[in-house]
């Protein structure tokens, strides 16, 4: 399953639990999570850390997540981005109000078919 998720039930198994452990994190971040063949592998799941901040609101606005919905734009992208990559691991994957906000990523060589002129092959 390539390309840009648009709802949940475009999601593969091992995305659908992420999407519900970004949402239990809420603000933090994940590390040192391997992507193989444009899948995420979480066994062993990732280190997760969660930041906390004390006198915030931020809980208030938190909702539970659903099985069936419409993914944000930043959920689909960050699926669009590991499902093409071959070989690598996320550092870290910071996440603010459940999604996902940015990510420090290792490849493995040259797995995302980029040239060494730093061009799509």
């Amino acid at each position: 399953m390539m390309g840009r998720p648009t709802s949940t039930r475009d999601l593969t198994p091992a995305e659908r639990p992420f999407i519900h452990a970004m949402n239990d994190v809420w603000f933090g971040r994940f590390e040192f999570l391997r992507i193989e063949h444009g899948e995420l592998v979480l066994d062993p799941w990732p280190a997760t850390v969660r930041a906390v901040k004390f006198g915030s609101g931020d809980a208030a606005t938190r909702k539970p997540v659903s099985d069936d919905f419409e993914l944000k734009s930043q959920v689909a992208e960050f699926f669009e981005y590991v499902r093409a990559v071959s070989a690598g691991e996320i550092r870290t994957l910071e996440i603010r109000h459940g999604l996902p906000f940015s990510m420090e990523v290792e490849l493995a060589g040259n797995k995302m078919g980029i040239s060494a002129g730093g061009r799509r092959g």
